[in-house]
Protein backbone atom coordinates (compact mmCIF):
# COMPACT_ATOMS: atom_id res chain seq x y z
CA UNK A 1 0.00 0.00 0.00
CA UNK A 2 1.16 3.29 -0.90
CA UNK A 3 1.75 5.86 2.39
CA UNK A 4 0.08 9.32 1.83
CA UNK A 5 1.78 10.88 5.45
CA UNK A 6 5.23 9.11 6.82
CA UNK A 7 6.72 10.76 10.29
CA UNK A 8 9.72 8.80 11.17
CA UNK A 9 12.58 9.53 13.60
CA UNK A 10 11.35 12.36 15.08
CA UNK A 11 11.90 14.40 17.92
CA UNK A 12 10.80 17.45 19.74
CA UNK A 13 11.69 18.92 22.73
CA UNK A 14 10.55 21.66 24.98
CA UNK A 15 12.63 23.28 27.39
CA UNK A 16 14.44 20.05 27.68
CA UNK A 17 11.10 18.15 28.15
CA UNK A 18 10.96 15.20 25.53
CA UNK A 19 7.73 15.98 24.34
CA UNK A 20 8.01 13.78 20.97
CA UNK A 21 10.72 10.80 21.31
CA UNK A 22 11.78 9.00 17.79
CA UNK A 23 8.36 9.04 16.84
CA UNK A 24 7.14 7.09 13.87
CA UNK A 25 4.13 7.39 12.24
CA UNK A 26 2.27 6.41 8.25
CA UNK A 27 -0.63 6.25 7.02
CA UNK A 28 -2.39 5.22 3.64
CA UNK A 29 -4.41 7.43 1.06
CA UNK A 30 -7.95 6.06 2.31
CA UNK A 31 -7.35 5.22 5.88
CA UNK A 32 -9.11 5.83 9.17
CA UNK A 33 -6.36 5.99 12.07
CA UNK A 34 -7.19 6.59 16.04
CA UNK A 35 -4.35 8.20 17.93
CA UNK A 36 -4.76 7.23 21.56
CA UNK A 37 -2.78 8.00 24.69
CA UNK A 38 -2.89 9.06 27.95
CA UNK A 39 -2.56 12.97 28.49
CA UNK A 40 0.90 14.36 27.59
CA UNK A 41 1.90 11.39 25.61
CA UNK A 42 2.50 13.84 22.74
CA UNK A 43 -0.81 13.20 20.59
CA UNK A 44 -1.46 17.35 20.07
CA UNK A 45 2.14 17.70 19.34
CA UNK A 46 2.11 15.19 16.90
CA UNK A 47 -0.08 17.20 15.05
CA UNK A 48 1.20 20.55 15.94
CA UNK A 49 4.12 18.76 13.72
CA UNK A 50 2.11 17.60 10.83
CA UNK A 51 0.36 20.78 10.14
CA UNK A 52 3.73 23.07 10.72
CA UNK A 53 2.79 24.90 14.24
CA UNK A 54 5.61 23.14 15.91
CA UNK A 55 9.25 22.63 14.21
CA UNK A 56 10.86 19.32 15.35
CA UNK A 57 14.12 18.98 16.23
CA UNK A 58 15.46 16.16 13.89
CA UNK A 59 13.91 13.28 11.88
CA UNK A 60 11.19 13.30 8.52
CA UNK A 61 7.76 14.56 7.48
CA UNK A 62 7.23 13.48 3.97
CA UNK A 63 4.11 14.17 2.43
CA UNK A 64 2.16 12.91 -0.69
CA UNK A 65 3.71 10.87 -3.68
CA UNK A 66 6.71 13.26 -4.36
CA UNK A 67 7.70 12.47 -0.24
CA UNK A 68 7.62 16.23 0.07
CA UNK A 69 9.11 17.53 3.22
CA UNK A 70 6.45 19.30 5.36
CA UNK A 71 9.03 20.16 7.93
CA UNK A 72 9.95 24.35 7.06
CA UNK A 73 6.59 24.65 4.81
CA UNK A 74 4.79 27.17 6.45
CA UNK A 75 1.21 26.09 7.85
CA UNK A 76 -0.77 27.97 4.97
CA UNK A 77 0.74 25.98 2.70
CA UNK A 78 0.68 22.71 4.29
CA UNK A 79 -3.41 22.76 4.08
CA UNK A 80 -3.22 23.94 0.49
CA UNK A 81 -0.81 20.89 0.09
CA UNK A 82 -4.27 19.02 1.70
CA UNK A 83 -3.89 18.76 5.17
CA UNK A 84 -7.09 20.00 7.40
CA UNK A 85 -7.11 19.62 10.68
CA UNK A 86 -10.27 19.75 13.52
CA UNK A 87 -9.82 21.29 17.07
CA UNK A 88 -11.35 20.05 19.82
CA UNK A 89 -13.86 23.11 20.19
CA UNK A 90 -15.41 23.75 17.11
CA UNK A 91 -14.67 27.41 15.07
CA UNK A 92 -17.45 28.62 12.55
CA UNK A 93 -18.88 31.70 12.09
CA UNK A 94 -21.72 32.24 14.60
CA UNK A 95 -23.31 35.12 12.68
CA UNK A 96 -23.40 33.10 9.60
CA UNK A 97 -25.94 30.44 7.75
CA UNK A 98 -24.66 26.60 7.52
CA UNK A 99 -24.95 27.47 4.19
CA UNK A 100 -22.78 30.79 4.15
CA UNK A 101 -20.30 28.92 6.24
CA UNK A 102 -19.66 26.30 3.50
CA UNK A 103 -19.37 28.54 0.67
CA UNK A 104 -16.57 30.12 2.34
CA UNK A 105 -14.82 27.01 3.30
CA UNK A 106 -14.80 26.31 -0.51
CA UNK A 107 -11.09 26.09 -2.14
CA UNK A 108 -11.20 29.41 -3.73
CA UNK A 109 -9.00 32.66 -4.74
CA UNK A 110 -8.84 34.02 -1.67
CA UNK A 111 -7.02 37.45 -2.65
CA UNK A 112 -9.07 40.81 -1.05
CA UNK A 113 -10.35 41.65 -4.34
CA UNK A 114 -12.01 38.30 -4.75
CA UNK A 115 -13.74 37.33 -1.17
CA UNK A 116 -15.03 41.32 -1.71
CA UNK A 117 -16.28 40.54 -5.12
CA UNK A 118 -17.29 36.86 -4.69
CA UNK A 119 -20.60 35.35 -5.92
CA UNK A 120 -21.33 31.82 -5.47
CA UNK A 121 -22.01 29.94 -9.18
CA UNK A 122 -24.63 27.44 -9.59
CA UNK A 123 -21.35 25.02 -9.01
CA UNK A 124 -20.60 26.10 -5.97
CA UNK A 125 -24.13 25.69 -4.09
CA UNK A 126 -24.34 22.13 -5.40
CA UNK A 127 -21.04 21.50 -3.59
CA UNK A 128 -22.52 22.99 -0.61
CA UNK A 129 -25.44 21.01 -0.54
CA UNK A 130 -23.97 18.00 -1.08
CA UNK A 131 -21.41 18.46 1.38
CA UNK A 132 -24.65 19.38 3.77
CA UNK A 133 -25.71 16.27 2.75
CA UNK A 134 -22.61 14.62 3.68
CA UNK A 135 -22.15 16.11 7.27
CA UNK A 136 -26.19 15.32 7.60
CA UNK A 137 -27.28 19.15 7.76
CA UNK A 138 -28.80 19.24 4.39
CA UNK A 139 -32.43 20.61 5.84
CA UNK A 140 -30.06 23.35 7.97
CA UNK A 141 -28.39 25.33 4.81
CA UNK A 142 -30.22 28.70 5.87
CA UNK A 143 -29.86 27.92 9.84
CA UNK A 144 -27.99 30.69 11.95
CA UNK A 145 -24.57 28.52 12.53
CA UNK A 146 -24.89 30.05 16.38
CA UNK A 147 -28.42 28.71 17.15
CA UNK A 148 -27.12 24.71 16.56
CA UNK A 149 -26.34 22.05 18.97
CA UNK A 150 -22.95 21.77 19.95
CA UNK A 151 -23.16 18.30 17.79
CA UNK A 152 -24.23 19.94 14.78
CA UNK A 153 -21.50 22.72 14.68
CA UNK A 154 -18.74 20.13 15.60
CA UNK A 155 -20.52 18.86 11.79
CA UNK A 156 -20.52 21.91 10.19
CA UNK A 157 -16.92 22.68 11.17
CA UNK A 158 -15.74 18.76 9.69
CA UNK A 159 -17.93 19.94 7.05
CA UNK A 160 -15.84 23.21 5.83
CA UNK A 161 -12.33 21.38 6.34
CA UNK A 162 -14.01 19.00 3.52
CA UNK A 163 -14.88 21.92 1.67
CA UNK A 164 -11.31 22.27 0.60
CA UNK A 165 -11.25 18.94 -0.16
CA UNK A 166 -8.32 17.78 2.25
CA UNK A 167 -6.50 14.44 1.50
CA UNK A 168 -5.68 14.45 4.97
CA UNK A 169 -7.97 15.11 7.70
CA UNK A 170 -6.52 15.79 11.33
CA UNK A 171 -9.18 15.79 14.25
CA UNK A 172 -9.49 16.13 17.87
CA UNK A 173 -11.84 14.99 20.20
CA UNK A 174 -14.54 14.97 17.90
CA UNK A 175 -16.74 12.79 20.57
CA UNK A 176 -16.39 15.61 23.21
CA UNK A 177 -19.53 17.10 24.91
CA UNK A 178 -21.66 15.09 21.81
CA UNK A 179 -24.90 13.30 22.94
CA UNK A 180 -25.33 9.25 22.29
CA UNK A 181 -27.35 9.95 18.80
CA UNK A 182 -24.50 12.80 17.79
CA UNK A 183 -21.90 10.46 18.32
CA UNK A 184 -22.84 7.95 16.21
CA UNK A 185 -23.58 10.20 13.15
CA UNK A 186 -19.95 11.66 13.85
CA UNK A 187 -18.95 8.61 13.23
CA UNK A 188 -20.84 7.64 10.28
CA UNK A 189 -19.46 11.12 9.05
CA UNK A 190 -15.79 10.06 9.82
CA UNK A 191 -16.17 6.49 8.18
CA UNK A 192 -17.36 8.02 4.96
CA UNK A 193 -14.48 10.69 4.61
CA UNK A 194 -12.22 8.12 5.09
CA UNK A 195 -13.40 6.01 1.96
CA UNK A 196 -11.68 8.61 -0.05
CA UNK A 197 -8.99 10.39 1.96
CA UNK A 198 -7.12 9.64 5.37
CA UNK A 199 -8.92 10.24 8.68
CA UNK A 200 -6.94 10.75 11.84
CA UNK A 201 -8.92 11.00 14.69
CA UNK A 202 -7.11 12.10 18.21
CA UNK A 203 -10.02 10.23 20.86
CA UNK A 204 -9.90 9.80 24.52
CA UNK A 205 -12.96 7.38 24.27
CA UNK A 206 -12.42 4.08 23.79
CA UNK A 207 -16.29 3.21 23.04
CA UNK A 208 -15.48 5.75 20.08
CA UNK A 209 -12.73 4.33 19.10
CA UNK A 210 -14.24 1.08 18.78
CA UNK A 211 -17.28 2.53 16.86
CA UNK A 212 -14.55 3.72 14.38
CA UNK A 213 -13.26 -0.11 13.79
CA UNK A 214 -10.08 1.14 12.50
CA UNK A 215 -6.41 1.05 13.34
CA UNK A 216 -4.96 2.08 16.50
CA UNK A 217 -1.76 3.61 17.53
CA UNK A 218 -1.12 4.63 20.74
CA UNK A 219 1.38 7.16 21.70
CA UNK A 220 3.13 7.19 25.56
CA UNK A 221 6.07 9.60 26.18
CA UNK A 222 5.91 10.74 22.73
CA UNK A 223 6.85 7.43 20.99
CA UNK A 224 4.73 4.55 19.35
CA UNK A 225 4.09 2.31 22.50
CA UNK A 226 1.49 -0.61 20.31
CA UNK A 227 -0.35 -0.16 17.10
CA UNK A 228 -2.82 -2.56 15.72
CA UNK A 229 -6.72 -3.24 16.37
CA UNK A 230 -8.48 -1.84 19.48
CA UNK A 231 -8.84 -5.48 20.74
CA UNK A 232 -5.03 -6.21 20.19
CA UNK A 233 -3.32 -3.32 21.51
CA UNK A 234 -5.69 -3.15 24.42
CA UNK A 235 -4.64 -6.66 25.62
CA UNK A 236 -1.12 -5.41 25.05
CA UNK A 237 0.68 -5.54 28.86
CA UNK A 238 2.39 -2.31 28.51
CA UNK A 239 -0.79 0.00 26.97
CA UNK A 240 -2.69 -1.67 30.28
CA UNK A 241 0.29 -0.42 32.67
CA UNK A 242 0.30 3.30 31.22
CA UNK A 243 -3.13 3.71 30.24
CA UNK A 244 -5.96 1.34 30.76
CA UNK A 245 -4.59 0.64 33.96
CA UNK A 246 -4.94 4.25 35.33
Amino acid sequence: MSTLLEVSGVTVSFDGFRAINNLSFQIGPAEMRAVIGPNGAGKTTFMDIVTGKTRPDEGHVLWGEKSISLIGMSEAKIVRAGIGRKFQKPTVFEEQTVQENLLMALRKDRGPLAVLIYKPSKADLEHVVKLAEEIGLADALLRISGEMSHGQKQWLEIGMLLAQDPRLLLVDEPAAGMTPAEREKTTAILVEAAKTRAVVVVEHDMEFVRRLNCKVTVLHGGAVLAEGSLDHVTKNQDVIDVYLGR
